[in-house]
């Protein structure tokens, strides 16, 4: 039956229509040139662009006018430090208004930027003279409008010499003896096209906005990262089963190895001292045995909690030794920041309210179904952000002092994405070289978020894309759809991620995840014992059995290499191949190229020759066999101007890998055995 209301309820009301703003209210969005979807801009704007002093970044912009008159484009930028500097915009993709260049940012800080467009009327002048002149249409108005271009021009140089030579030009193009055609010629030939395109004449001149990019140091962006607990090393087991713990001491003596691998960041998990309550034992097991360690991540205990350093590790003194020692290897050392507690961190006697607390009464632990977690507190962020956020400000300058500047955060992504927010602005107000890498695997609107909000760093999805179709899409979105914000640290194994591709795909799997994570982009990072092909998970994960997350993994790293069973020589060439191509220290540069194999991935990055530092330009080829279990042999089809050469040129290819050198075109054979050499990392010689 239909509703009824009785005589003493309130009338629906009807949705009160948007009130319509004044004419005279109406802010235009346009200029006199329409000027849009501006890049690299996050978020219109709401947060700066990344960047790292030294990266080459392309900025982007639609603009056109309407008809058929033609338009110039440029960049300005003004640096850090005041400069400004002009870059011309070029014309990409025809048909779509769409308009490009590249810049150096070679200085640490806020770089502001706009594009600016303007009718080029020399340019349409030029399009319609060169068409209808020598048509013999309209033939003296187009040398007289010439002319007046370029009385134009004269009146706007800067020196008397230019402007008496512009306007012996304009003289010449209206009264001189020659055809018409042949005056036209002239200005190309005497190099007026060319200054003129130099110092073009702008009118209806309409800027953007101003956009920020905020350049990082370099080893925001640019970084190859090693992972180990320095509990592990030096490790003693005794004959009663007993243990005793690796030291900061101990620790130092892989510094040398690691450093000559070449990599430069040397990450710690958690170094503070495990709490006993639920410990953690082997295997993630419920119950530790007297001789387990437990979990890092669950941090305090009746020592201290994050601002402690665990007894067993040794002291203050001993882990600024360590980080001294690393300093001297050329390593810097990144350290674990979770925010979670033990039961006995001394948080929980000291702030209860900084926890979920039950119905029954008992705190809530952490749990990621059907995982569950009792040895850890997640932090209640709601209860006290007052006093959960002066304490972590703490926690962090704490570190910084003893001399920490990287920061790997745990699961960033179930804390609030505001207060990652205010933690890594306000720590780099006062630090600007701080850098924190965000360890979130997680929904992509999350992770995007957590990026844009201010992590410099990102672990991503590579360790699951392994076909290649799955590595193509990864592989161009990184470069070309989040690299306005996010910077994607490649890991090719971490303690909890030894993925299947690994479990079974033997020596080459190791070979092929290595070279395409140290070669996609800038930054990539591999966990300890990944050189000594580790490789077997525990039943039904997608982790190593006797994980090191609860037991010490003493290994003999020397031995390994001695007998010839170790991946460190190919991990240390990768590294050295990254120092030798700044192509590779770049991200935004990588350009998909193609194969005939469904298991065959091809890319290539170029750096052109202003912006190597060497005079040269670098180009660097990646072929590579994504299938561990089967020889492919295929044709790579390469576009020649996305790695700097001529269509149709004959180059030479020189293998990283195997030291080769091979003649090469547009179309080339390749032969990829997983069980020898899967991957081709050549360099191009020559380029322009």
């Amino acid at each position: 039956m239909p509703a009824t209301s009785s005589p003493s309820s309130s009338p629906q009301r009807a949705p009160r229509a948007a009130k319509r703003p004044a004419a005279d209210a109406y802010r235009p969005v346009l200029g006199r040139l329409p000027i849009l979807e501006v890049s690299p801009v996050v978020e219109n704007g709401a947060w700066p662009a990344k960047a790292f002093a030294g990266e080459v970044v392309p900025f982007s912009a639609v603009a056109f006018r309407e008809g058929h008159d033609l338009i110039g484009v440029e960049l300005l930028l003004t640096s850090p430090s005041g400069t400004s500097i002009r870059r011309r915009m070029s014309p990409v993709n025809p048909g779509t208004d769409s308009w490009c260049t590249t810049a150096l940012l070679d200085e640490h800080g806020t770089w502001r930027f706009h594009v600016e467009a303007w009718a080029d009327d020399v340019a349409t002048w030029w399009h319609a003279a060169t068409i209808k002149v020598p048509a013999g249409i309209d033939v003296d108005l187009m040398l007289a409008m010439g002319a007046e271009l370029l009385e134009r021009a004269a009146d706007a140089c800067g020196t008397a010499d230019e402007a008496a030579w512009l306007r012996d030009e304009a003289t010449t193009l209206t009264k001189g003896r020659r055809p018409a055609t042949a005056r036209l010629d002239a200005l190309d030939e005497h190099g007026v096209l060319d200054y003129l395109t130099s110092n073009p004449l702008r009118s209806l001149v309409t800027e953007s906005r101003e956009y920020e990019v905020l350049a990082e140091r370099e080893r925001a962006g640019v970084a190859s990262w090693y992972e180990y607990f320095p509990r592990s090393v030096g490790a003693v087991r005794h004959e009663d089963g007993s243990w005793s713990s690796g030291t900061f001491r101990t620790a130092e003596s892989r510094l040398r190895d690691i450093a000559a691998m070449g990599f430069d960041v040397v990450y710690l998990p958690p170094i503070h001292p495990i709490g006993r309550a639920y410990r953690k034992g082997p295997n993630n097991s419920l119950e530790a045995g007297e001789n387990d360690p437990g979990s890092p991540w669950a941090i305090g205990s009746a020592e201290g909690g994050h601002d402690a350093i665990h007894p067993e590790l040794g002291t203050e003194a001993d882990f600024r030794h360590f980080v001294a020692a690393a300093r001297k290897e050329g390593l810097e050392v990144a350290l674990d920041l979770a925010l979670q507690a033990s039961p006995d961190h001394p948080w929980v006697r000291e702030h209860p309210e900084w926890f979920t607390r039950l119905p029954d009464g008992s705190i809530a632990y952490a749990e990621n179904p059907p995982k569950k977690y009792q040895d850890i507190y997640p932090i209640n962020f709601d209860n006290d952000p007052k006093g959960i956020r002066a304490e972590v400000l703490r926690i962090v300058r704490l570190w910084m002092r003893r001399g920490i500047r990287i920061f790997r955060v745990d699961n960033p992504h179930t804390k609030p994405v505001a207060f990652w927010e205010w933690l890594i602005h306000t720590v780099n107000a006062q630090e600007p070289d701080a850098v924190f890498l965000a360890e979130a695997f997680t929904r992509p609107a999350v992770m995007r978020t957590l990026a844009k909000a201010g992590f410099q760093q990102s672990y991503s999805y590579f360790t699951w894309r392994n076909t290649k179709e799955e590595l193509e899409e990864f592989l161009d979105s990184i470069s070309h759809e989040t690299d306005a914000f996010m910077r994607p640290n490649l890991f090719v194994n971490t303690p909890d991620i030894l993925t299947e591709y690994l479990q079974f795909g033997g020596r080459g799997a190791f070979k092929v995840r290595a070279a395409i994570a140290a070669t996609a982009a800038p930054l990539w990072g591999v966990y300890s014992g990944y050189e000594l092909f580790e490789s077997v998970a525990r039943a039904g994960a997608e982790e190593y059995v006797d994980n090191e997350k609860f037991e010490y993994r003493p290994r003999d790293f020397a031995a390994a290499e001695a007998r010839g069973d170790s991946l460190a020589p190919y991990l240390t060439m990768l590294n050295a191949v990254r120092r030798a191509h700044p192509a590779l220290r770049q991200l935004r540069n990588l350009r998909l190229q193609a194969s005939d194999d469904e298991a065959v991935l091809v890319y290539s990055k170029l750096l052109p020759a202003e912006f190597t530092g060497t005079g040269a330009a670098d180009a660097v080829i990646v072929v590579a066999n994504v299938d561990p279990h089967a020889v492919r042999e295929t044709l790579v089809r390469l576009d020649l101007p996305s790695i700097g050469l001529e269509p149709g040129s004959r180059y030479d290819v020189t293998d990283a890998v195997t030291g080769q050198t091979w003649s090469w075109g547009e179309v080339n054979y390749v032969r990829l055995d997983p069980f020898n050499e899967p991957v081709h990392i050549l360099s191009v010689n020559n380029p322009t």
